[in-house]
């Protein structure tokens, strides 16, 4: 089976303020305005999390716009979104989370098959030096990529 990916939005900002120790894909619950926004790719995941409630996972302070061409039944932007996953992950993510002071960060959204998936990165924040450390190590690498391609 050919697993057709499209990356619609990536939180490029959650890499730096934190470190990724384990991802996974999981479903999102969505109402039909909401995937026409978010195939036109009007979704921002900057400011948002995963967390639970009940026993289940649910998307915090995603933003996806309203659709343009959608009516009064259209959807309120950063409502609340569960997440499907089964039930051996929730209850592992759950563990984990309780266990190790962990975040649940969503790293990039997409569509997989014609259905909407959500990365999910189970995170551990960032101290101010470990950011400072990740840029010098960025400004080293861009610096080193300059001088080997003056040289060829």
């Amino acid at each position: 089976m050919d697993n057709h990916i499209k990356i619609i939005t990536s939180n490029r900002k959650a890499r730096f303020d934190y470190e990724v120790i384990d991802s996974l894909e999981a479903g999102v619950v969505l109402k039909g305005t909401e995937v026409k926004s978010i195939r036109a790719g009007n979704v921002n995941l900057k400011d948002s999390y995963a967390k639970f409630i009940q026993d289940e996972l649910w998307l915090i302070n995603t933003h996806i716009s309203e659709y343009n061409f959608g009516n009064i039944h259209n959807h309120e932007p950063t409502r609340s979104r569960k997440l499907l996953l089964k039930k051996k992950e929730i209850i592992k993510l759950e563990k984990s989370i309780k266990e190790k002071g962990l975040t649940l960060i969503p790293l990039k959204l997409y569509l997989k098959n014609g259905k909407v998936k959500i990365e999910i990165g189970l995170c551990k924040g960032k101290k101010l030096y470990d950011k400072r450390e990740a840029n010098k190590k960025k400004d080293h690498e861009r610096e080193m990529n300059r001088i080997s391609s003056y040289y060829k």
